[in-house]
């Protein structure tokens, strides 16, 4: 009998999409059979299009280009544009250091097995149509994430 992974998916910007996904198809490939629960902001990374950004102004944590992160002011974040660019600068360190692409981590997960469900309450608060996501993406409420997280071994909140 595998061991169960259940990984609940809550954030939609690119920074936050790429935990759930490495580490769904990490477990996969260990032989874990395991599911993510996409809900609220979630929902954006099994979106047909993604079009996710990093938002500098909500992660004072993230490391930022040449030291601006110890002289910048955090309000400066905010100047428009600066998501744009922060975006772009982040997608270029990445490609450069050779990190796959989330729409690559996404496929990869769904080659290897891993259950996608979708929130159905979310989908419907939201007015989202199943249309705009991924194909193989199940719909279901809370109770089915418990039916698969309450055996899981490891639960994770991401």
């Amino acid at each position: 009998m595998s061991k169960k992974l259940a990984i609940i998916a809550t954030k939609g910007t690119l920074d936050w999409a790429y935990p759930p996904f490495i580490l769904a198809s990490t477990a996969a490939a260990l032989g874990y059979d395991v599911e993510v629960f996409f809900t609220f902001y979630g929902l954006q990374l099994v979106k047909k299009d993604l079009d996710l950004k990093v938002s500098p102004l909500g992660n004072p944590g993230m490391p930022m280009p040449m030291g601006m992160d110890k002289w910048f002011p955090v309000l400066g974040t905010a100047i428009p544009g600066m998501e744009s660019v922060m975006t772009s600068m982040m997608k270029s360190k990445m490609k450069a250091k050779g990190v796959a692409s989330v729409e690559e981590l996404r496929e990869l997960c769904q080659e290897a097995g891993v259950r996608f469900v979708a929130c159905q309450m979310t989908v419907d608060l939201f007015d989202m149509e199943p249309s705009q996501f991924i194909d193989g993406l199940e719909f279901g409420g809370a109770a089915t994430f418990f039916e698969f997280a309450g055996e899981s071994d490891i639960c994770l909140y991401i």
